[in-house]
């Protein structure tokens, strides 16, 4: 479930003004996408972590090979997984609980040190970027309720 990390944005998803704090500061969000899972947020949470973090490792911060010669640094935190990779791309998972279950929120930020701007321009990957996003998010939100055995559904 969510191979994909570099997802986008569409239907139910957003684009939102740059957010400043957290554990990278200057980190632009590009897309968001959620949708509600109807189990216990814990639940959801170690499903997430199943199928993002298949080699069993929970906590802290560590580095995974994820494609064939390329690295992204893992955070994980007691409700959010983080991917960090290459020299813009970080996507952060996270699970709240809802009064319906959980929920569970998609974000891919531009975390460029240097030409930032220039990160849409040079990558001709972002053509299109929010509705593969917006997809592959519904495609593992669908999987993860099948796996847990409640509805899912993005919002």
């Amino acid at each position: 479930m969510l191979p994909e990390r570099r997802h986008a944005r569409g239907r139910g998803s957003r684009m939102l003004p740059e957010r400043r704090g957290g554990p990278v500061s200057g980190k632009k969000l590009i897309v968001e996408v959620a949708g509600i899972v109807e189990a216990p947020a814990a639940a959801v949470f170690d499903g997430l972590a199943d199928a993002l973090l298949p080699d069993g490792r929970r906590t802290g911060r560590f580095t995974v090979e994820d494609l064939p010669g390329h690295t992204s640094t893992v955070e994980v935190t007691d409700r959010a997984i983080s991917f960090q990779g290459g020299w813009w791309y970080r996507g952060e998972w996270s699970v709240e609980p809802h009064p319906e279950g959980a929920l569970l929120t998609h974000r891919v930020f531009n975390v460029a040190q240097w030409g930032r701007w220039g990160v849409p321009l040079a990558n001709r990957f972002f053509i299109g970027f929010a509705g593969r996003t917006r997809k592959g998010f519904d495609e593992n939100l669908a999987q993860l309720g099948r796996r847990l055995g409640c509805p899912a559904r993005p919002v």
